[in-house]
C-alpha cells in the first residue's frame, strides 16, 4: 500500500575498512545517497536492497551479512513535498567484499562517491536521509560496538 507523499524504499549502507560510506548519485539528480530503491511486488525489504545494489553498482551481497537497521524517515532528496521511508541494511567494513574500489555505476546510477562516516553532515550534495538519520544511527551503533568490545 502506498501512502500519498511517501516513497517506500530499501537501501544498503556499505562501509569499507576505512569507515567510508559508499554513496551513489542517480542520473539527472544532484544528491548522493546510499544505493537502493523501490520494491518489486512480493519482495521483502532485504530482497529489494540486495537486488537494487546488484543492479546499481554490480555488487552481489550475502543477505546473511546484512545488519537490519530499521526504517528511517526524511524529506525525499529528489522529490518535493515527499517523505522517503527507507528500510536500511548495514554492510559493516569487516563484512564488505574486498572488491569495493573497483565498483562501477550501472543502471540509473551516474556516479559513486565514498564519504567518510565521521564527516557525513548535512550538505547540498547529500540526501537528508543519509546525513540526518542514517549516518548518526550508524555512528551510534559503531560506538556501542566499540564500547562492548573493550
Amino acid at each position: 500500500m502506498t501512502e500519498p507523499g511517501i516513497i517506500r524504499v530499501a537501501a544498503v549502507i556499505i562501509l569499507d575498512q576505512r569507515q567510508r560510506v559508499l554513496t551513489v548519485r542517480k542520473a539527472g539528480t544532484h544528491r548522493f545517497m546510499q544505493p537502493g530503491g523501490k520494491p518489486e511486488p512480493g519482495e521483502t525489504p532485504q530482497q529489494t536492497a540486495v537486488r537494487e545494489v546488484a543492479e546499481e553498482i554490480g555488487l552481489c551481497l550475502d543477505p546473511a551479512r546484512l545488519q537490519d537497521m530499521g526504517t528511517f524517515y526524511a524529506p525525499a532528496a529528489n522529490e518535493e513535498n515527499t517523505v522517503v521511508a527507507c528500510h536500511n541494511f548495514l554492510v559493516p567494513g569487516d563484512a564488505a567484499p574486498e572488491s569495493l574500489e573497483a565498483l562501477e555505476p550501472a543502471a540509473e546510477i551516474a556516479e559513486i562517491l565514498w564519504v567518510p562516516l565521521l564527516s557525513l553532515a548535512p550538505a547540498a550534495h547529500l540526501a537528508p536521509l543519509l546525513t540526518e538519520q542514517v549516518a548518526p544511527a550508524v555512528r551510534d551503533l559503531l560506538a556501542r560496538s566499540d564500547s562492548a568490545a573493550r
